[in-house]
């Protein structure tokens, strides 16, 4: 029987346990042990890149309004600093599923193959924890900023001439956030197990 030809280009193995690559430019950024929750993560984070680009245009807004027909507004401020908030308090959960977060590569960059996937599984685990001890104190927070202490509900506001309940809002946000980090961590934790074991049931 004859062979293939393969025309002088070597072709390497395919790993079945290299994921297949994501056709999607913007998918691909998205790390494959963060799974379906990982990419509905990463394809929410431009709705908060527009809210950034949003706050520009309402400060720019202000200057105009302030500086051009001296009739400066009372909401522009306050919301310009909540909109920018809730983008930085989802960047971080935005960051994990993207694995480009700031770390220590000292250790991490000496192993390979195996021991940096259970290394990875280990971080996940640390990070969970972490995760899941702010997510306590800031539901103690948003009690606080939810209910009064007779029981009645009541979101806490800015305190400002228009007051509005941003501050309420926002640690409610972070709440949901370090939940769906903390779930995120149990996903990325268990493929990266998965994966370091995968090459050994293989053989």
């Amino acid at each position: 029987m004859s062979q293939p030809e393969n025309n002088g280009v070597d072709h390497p193995a395919h790993d079945p346990h290299t994921p297949e690559p994501v056709q999607n430019e913007d998918e691909a950024a998205t790390i494959p042990e963060a799974g379906i929750l990982g990419r509905a993560i990463n394809a929410v984070g431009i709705v908060f890149a527009l809210g950034i680009i949003a706050s520009a245009l309402i400060l720019l807004n202000e200057v105009v309004l302030r500086y051009g027909f001296d009739s400066p507004t009372i909401w522009a401020h306050e919301t310009t600093i909540f909109l920018c908030a809730m983008a930085f308090v989802y960047g971080g959960l935005y960051c994990v599923v993207r694995n480009s977060h700031i770390r220590v590569v000292l250790i991490y960059d000496m192993v390979t193959g195996r021991a940096k996937r259970i290394l990875d599984a280990i971080i996940s685990l640390i990070c969970l924890f972490a995760a899941g001890f702010f997510a306590w104190a800031a539901y103690g927070m948003v009690m606080k900023a939810t209910f009064r202490p007779g029981g009645d509900v009541h979101f806490e506001t800015s305190g400002s001439a228009w007051d509005p309940p941003f501050p309420a809002y926002l640690k409610i946000f972070l709440l949901v956030v370090l939940c769906l980090m903390v779930v995120q961590f149990i996903i990325m934790a268990v493929n990266y197990l998965r994966g370091a074991f995968a090459s050994e049931v293989g053989k």
